[in-house]
Protein backbone atom coordinates (compact mmCIF):
# COMPACT_ATOMS: atom_id res chain seq x y z
CA UNK A 1 0.00 0.00 0.00
CA UNK A 2 1.22 3.19 -0.83
CA UNK A 3 1.90 5.80 1.70
CA UNK A 4 0.74 9.37 1.34
CA UNK A 5 4.23 11.11 0.17
CA UNK A 6 4.75 7.97 -2.02
CA UNK A 7 1.09 9.00 -3.31
CA UNK A 8 2.17 13.10 -3.36
CA UNK A 9 5.84 12.00 -5.22
CA UNK A 10 3.88 9.65 -7.91
CA UNK A 11 1.34 13.05 -8.44
CA UNK A 12 4.42 15.66 -9.03
CA UNK A 13 6.29 12.87 -11.18
CA UNK A 14 3.55 14.15 -13.36
CA UNK A 15 4.18 17.88 -14.09
CA UNK A 16 5.79 18.36 -16.71
CA UNK A 17 9.32 20.63 -17.42
CA UNK A 18 8.19 24.17 -17.85
CA UNK A 19 4.98 24.25 -16.13
CA UNK A 20 4.31 24.18 -12.31
CA UNK A 21 1.27 23.22 -10.01
CA UNK A 22 0.36 24.09 -6.46
CA UNK A 23 0.61 22.37 -3.53
CA UNK A 24 -3.27 22.74 -3.37
CA UNK A 25 -3.91 20.75 -6.60
CA UNK A 26 -2.16 18.60 -5.60
CA UNK A 27 -3.63 18.09 -2.46
CA UNK A 28 -6.80 18.20 -4.39
CA UNK A 29 -5.62 14.94 -6.98
CA UNK A 30 -5.39 13.08 -3.58
CA UNK A 31 -9.03 13.63 -3.12
CA UNK A 32 -8.37 14.99 0.31
CA UNK A 33 -9.86 18.10 1.89
CA UNK A 34 -9.19 20.64 4.36
CA UNK A 35 -5.55 22.19 5.13
CA UNK A 36 -4.26 19.33 2.89
CA UNK A 37 -1.39 21.74 1.21
CA UNK A 38 0.52 21.44 4.53
CA UNK A 39 0.87 17.63 4.36
CA UNK A 40 1.74 17.73 0.44
CA UNK A 41 4.66 20.79 1.73
CA UNK A 42 5.82 18.14 4.23
CA UNK A 43 5.83 15.07 2.08
CA UNK A 44 7.59 17.35 -0.19
CA UNK A 45 10.11 18.26 1.93
CA UNK A 46 11.25 14.65 2.96
CA UNK A 47 12.05 13.86 -0.83
CA UNK A 48 14.98 12.22 -0.89
CA UNK A 49 15.05 12.47 -4.83
CA UNK A 50 14.55 16.15 -4.95
CA UNK A 51 15.63 17.14 -8.85
CA UNK A 52 14.45 13.49 -10.18
CA UNK A 53 11.30 13.67 -8.33
CA UNK A 54 10.52 17.60 -9.54
CA UNK A 55 9.44 18.98 -6.18
CA UNK A 56 10.50 22.07 -7.07
CA UNK A 57 7.49 22.05 -9.51
CA UNK A 58 5.37 23.26 -6.86
CA UNK A 59 4.56 26.51 -5.75
CA UNK A 60 1.83 28.38 -3.68
CA UNK A 61 -1.70 28.95 -5.27
CA UNK A 62 -0.80 32.51 -5.38
CA UNK A 63 2.48 31.65 -7.90
CA UNK A 64 5.03 32.66 -5.06
CA UNK A 65 7.45 30.18 -4.68
CA UNK A 66 7.44 28.74 -1.62
CA UNK A 67 9.98 26.43 -0.07
CA UNK A 68 12.28 23.79 -1.25
CA UNK A 69 14.77 21.43 0.47
CA UNK A 70 17.85 22.91 -1.21
CA UNK A 71 16.96 26.53 -0.75
CA UNK A 72 14.67 28.63 -2.13
CA UNK A 73 17.49 29.99 -4.92
CA UNK A 74 17.82 26.55 -5.81
CA UNK A 75 14.35 26.42 -6.74
CA UNK A 76 14.10 29.46 -8.45
CA UNK A 77 17.51 28.15 -10.66
CA UNK A 78 15.49 24.62 -11.60
CA UNK A 79 12.48 26.12 -12.68
CA UNK A 80 14.40 28.69 -14.64
CA UNK A 81 16.64 25.51 -16.64
CA UNK A 82 12.95 24.47 -17.29
CA UNK A 83 12.13 27.95 -19.09
CA UNK A 84 9.88 28.96 -16.09
CA UNK A 85 10.53 32.82 -15.50
CA UNK A 86 10.44 33.49 -11.80
CA UNK A 87 10.34 37.61 -10.51
CA UNK A 88 9.98 38.76 -7.14
CA UNK A 89 9.89 35.35 -6.01
CA UNK A 90 6.80 34.78 -8.22
CA UNK A 91 6.20 32.65 -11.17
CA UNK A 92 5.45 35.34 -14.54
CA UNK A 93 2.41 34.22 -16.53
CA UNK A 94 1.51 32.03 -13.29
CA UNK A 95 -2.06 30.71 -15.05
CA UNK A 96 -0.44 29.97 -18.19
CA UNK A 97 2.38 28.05 -16.51
CA UNK A 98 -0.24 26.02 -14.44
CA UNK A 99 -0.75 22.20 -14.78
CA UNK A 100 -3.87 20.82 -12.92
CA UNK A 101 -4.52 17.73 -15.08
CA UNK A 102 -3.32 15.00 -12.69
Amino acid sequence: MKTFQDKVLSLVKKIPKGKVSTYKAVGKALRRRGQVYRAVGRALKENIYPVAIPCHRVVCSDGSIGGYSRGVRKKIALLKKEGVEVKKNKVVDFKKKLFTFF
